[in-house]
């Protein structure tokens, strides 16, 4: 039988709405929020390409990877990219060119306010998982390269469930590896969609505003937001146990 599919009412997304707690635990996008995909730039313009390209081939990949999702099952991160650079170059790069870029992924720098958190959350003992939906090892490769993984108990990715985020699944799976009820994990990221999501399935979400500027109104309203991830670790450390 065909799962039922339902709309969620305004009283009902307000009732699935974890209350505003201090988390017990910590997760953590890695692209754009603990790392800075911007600099994959110069791997463009070492290929020959314009620097700004960059930006259009993450925003791809997302898309693509999501759609693929709502379609039923995603392909791995790295091949639902590689096909995104593809057109987003006009399929003028050769697969040593394409090789460039992507492995620019694994020595990505870290944002600055990304240490600033990790270090707060790490005094307040308050366990932090990286989560993303690229895949695992490049995850950690990066986070290695940047000095952050010593913070983390676990890179997660959503590969193992054949998914991007943000459908209400994969952060409820997440929660279960990290053995902690949905209501006292909190997710941070710097995509608005990504906490949407998260606040969607039940958790505590904190949104840093640094790349979108303020929170849309078209998302479900982050628990605690600010410009730089620290300040929103602050906030919600300051949150009521």
């Amino acid at each position: 039988m065909e799962p039922r599919h339902t709309t969620s009412s305004p009283g009902d997304i307000d009732r699935m709405r974890a209350p505003a707690r201090r988390p017990r635990v910590v997760l953590l996008d890695v692209f754009e929020t603990m790392l800075q995909v911007s600099d994959l730039g110069s791997r463009f313009v070492d290929v020959g390409r314009p620097a700004y390209e960059w930006e259009l081939f993450f925003t791809r990949t997302l898309r693509d990877g999501m759609a693929l999702t709502l379609a039923g099952a995603a392909r791995p991160f790295c091949e639902v990219a590689r096909a995104a650079l593809r057109t987003t170059v006009r399929h003028t790069l050769s697969d040593q060119a394409l090789d460039h870029v992507l492995n620019g992924f694994r020595e990505l720098p870290p944002q600055p306010d990304v240490e600033p958190a990790l270090a707060a959350l790490a005094r307040a003992r308050i366990p932090v998982h990286a989560f993303t939906h690229g895949a695992a090892q490049v995850a950690c490769d990066a986070l290695d390269k940047a000095g952050l993984r010593t913070y983390l108990r676990s890179v997660l990715s959503a590969e193992e469930i054949q998914a991007f985020k943000p459908p209400v699944r994969v952060y409820q799976w997440a929660c279960r590896q990290v053995d902690a009820p949905v209501d006292r994990v909190a997710l941070v990221a710097a995509h608005s969609w990504d906490v949407h999501g998260a606040v969607r399935a039940g958790m505590v979400g904190g949104l840093a505003t640094r790349l979108e500027g303020a929170v849309p109104d078209t998302v479900a309203r982050p628990h605690v937001a600010a410009e730089r991830l620290d300040v929103v670790v602050d906030r919600l450390l300051a949150l009521p146990n």
